[in-house]
């Protein structure tokens, strides 16, 4: 803004110095209003609406720190400039605490020094605007960002929702064997997802499947991925004969593998898929980069389930080897998400599991036991998700 239009207000009883002071502002381009008193000062502001007010400290019957507090209670950022004769330290404290932006003391012998300091006291009235400005479009902005997070949590919620309805109930078989989860999610959606399933009064099935990603795109994953494994059970008998049993886990994750690739989701997927055969105790699994192994509890102890195997949705045909494992007639398989490594205290990875193995090898009896051991099962907060599949049998 330039000078030519900015408009400033002198309040001066001496109309020499007032005329002198008024004629070279206005030769240095400001556009001047000027008062003889403060009562006609004050109503040459309330009319004029100057953005700078110069008055004089010493004046008859109103004077200049009355103007001055009349002025910064109807204008607080109005910038006043106070000039006087008198240079008395009292009379100076109190016009800076009554919010004076500069005291002169008169005679003003360099008209330059007024210049400079009625240009800075606009220019800090400049940035306060300008600052009150800024700090109103951020609160416009903040407000929209709230408005617009609100509706995203709305959004995250209902779709949270829809995610634990598509997760299995607790499973108890015929034969005695009990199968539950316990999924706490990083947000409100996890891009870890559990199923199981009794199927033709003999096999249990389970899967747990760790898609790369947090958030929402993660979770459509997991949806998808329920649909598809309950069409390949329904219509193509995954997991219900003698057939499907020694081959199913592998032909499941090359099926998922295909589709993955075809869709073009931009995700991978890691895993562990097993299925029982409750008659026989015979358990087949394959593993797809999953981390870390499922725990078998037994009456002789502890040990991670043996298991490589590439990541689902990376590579074009990869194969995954099927491992078979005779089960006892009682134990506990717990299975873990990668999340679960993140809450336990060690920072090498080694450690990490020997402490995992020690604390499922003393708490893996039950669901609640394992959760309450690792600590997971009120958490509200983790850096990743953590799913926790569990199959017992007594």
């Amino acid at each position: 803004m330039t000078d030519a239009s900015r408009k400033l207000l002198i309040i001066d009883d001496d109309a020499p110095v007032r005329q002198s002071i008024v004629a070279y502002l206005e030769d240095s381009g400001f556009e001047v209003l000027e008062a003889a008193d403060g009562p006609s000062g004050l109503a040459a502001f309330r009319e004029g609406a100057p953005e700078l007010v110069i008055t004089d400290l010493r004046m008859p019957g109103l004077d200049g720190l009355q103007v001055l507090k009349t002025i910064h209670e109807e204008s607080p950022d109005l910038p006043v400039i106070v000039i006087s004769g008198a240079g008395v330290m009292g009379d100076v404290v109190s016009a800076l605490r009554l919010g004076a932006s500069d005291y002169l003391i008169k005679p003003i012998v360099d008209m330059e020094m007024l210049i400079h300091s009625v240009r800075r006291a606009l220019e800090r009235c400049d940035l306060l605007v300008q600052n009150q400005r800024y700090r109103d479009k951020l609160e416009f902005a903040n407000r929209g960002l709230r408005e617009n997070l609100r509706v995203l949590e709305r959004d995250q919620q209902a779709g949270r929702r829809v995610q634990q309805r598509l997760l299995p109930a607790p499973l108890e078989t015929p034969e005695g064997y009990s199968i539950s989860h316990h999924i706490a999610p990083s947000l409100y959606l996890s891009g870890d997802f559990v199923d199981y399933a009794y199927l033709r009064q003999r096999y249990v099935a389970f899967y747990l499947a760790d898609v790369s990603g947090h958030g929402s795109s993660s979770a459509f994953v997991t949806i998808w991925l329920k649909h598809l494994v309950s069409r390949m059970v329904r219509e193509e008998g995954l997991f219900c004969d003698a057939e499907s049993f020694e081959n199913g886990p592998a032909q499941m994750l090359r099926q998922i593998n295909q589709e993955l690739k075809e869709t073009r989701l931009n995700h991978h997927l890691t895993f562990f898929v097993g299925v029982i055969d409750t008659h026989t105790r015979q358990m087949h699994y394959v593993v797809a980069g999953h981390l870390p192994m499922p725990i078998l509890v037994t009456p002789d102890g502890a040990d991670f389930l043996e298991g490589t195997g590439k990541p689902v949705g990376i590579f074009a045909d990869p194969e995954w080897q099927i491992y078979r494992r005779v089960l006892p007639e009682t134990f506990s398989l717990v299975c873990f998400s990668d999340g679960v490594l993140e809450v336990l205290p060690p920072k090498a990875l080694k450690d990490k599991e020997a402490q995992l193995l020690s604390l499922v090898g003393e708490n893996g009896s039950s669901m609640a036991s394992v959760c309450s051991a690792l600590g997971v099962e009120s958490v509200s907060e983790t850096p990743d998700d953590i799913a926790i599949l569990t199959i017992i049998k007594r």
